[in-house]
């Protein structure tokens, strides 16, 4: 099994495979620096809370090391990402819904530098709606885009955005930009 090691410099510079340490290539480390936020942000709207979501986003960063992945661009890059995390994340919730109790009402939202106030509004939408507005508004994916990732067509996608504007539009009130 993979572990991630922190250091002062940098959260995640080394791996550790079968007991062997290894420094990860600058390749690596460049897309960990890109990407943390993204990963993080995307795997908080699953977990709910710091501690599964930073056990979550190094399951991610480690499978991307262990399979050695090459991306084509940037984009590939990000969305490899975010799929991956995606899918960790929901084999995990998965697995501990038939272990455990519903743990989203025991759960408060938490802070953190990478989560900001209207994000804690977009992540209580329901499932469907949450990925598809934090992928639209903040990373910036269009509709297309997101029906490649998710893989659903795009009149879905297009259609999840407006519900979920509307719920949006309902719960921040005056705040509400579109």
């Amino acid at each position: 099994m993979n572990a991630l090691l922190r250091t002062e410099e940098s959260p995640i510079i080394t791996y550790e495979i079968t007991g062997s340490k290894h420094s990860l290539s600058a390749e690596y480390e460049q897309i960990y620096r890109r990407q943390i936020k993204t990963v993080y942000r995307v795997c908080y709207g699953y977990m709910k809370n710091s501690a599964d979501t930073e056990d979550v986003v190094a399951d991610t960063f480690c499978k991307m090391i262990s399979s050695k992945t090459k991306f084509e661009s940037a984009i590939h890059e990000k969305a490899w990402l975010i799929r991956t995390a995606s899918n960790i994340c929901k084999n995990k919730l998965k697995h501990w819904s038939r272990n455990n109790v519903d743990i989203d009402e025991q759960i408060n939202l938490e802070t953190s530098d990478y989560i900001d106030d209207t994000l804690k509004i977009v992540l209580q939408l329901p499932e469907k709606f949450k990925t598809v507005i934090y992928l639209y508004y903040y990373e910036q994916y269009s509709s297309e885009e997101i029906s490649a990732i998710l893989k659903k067509p795009s009149s879905t996608i297009r259609n999840y955005l407006s519900e979920a504007r509307k719920i949006l539009k309902e719960q921040l009130g005056d705040n509400y930009e579109n």
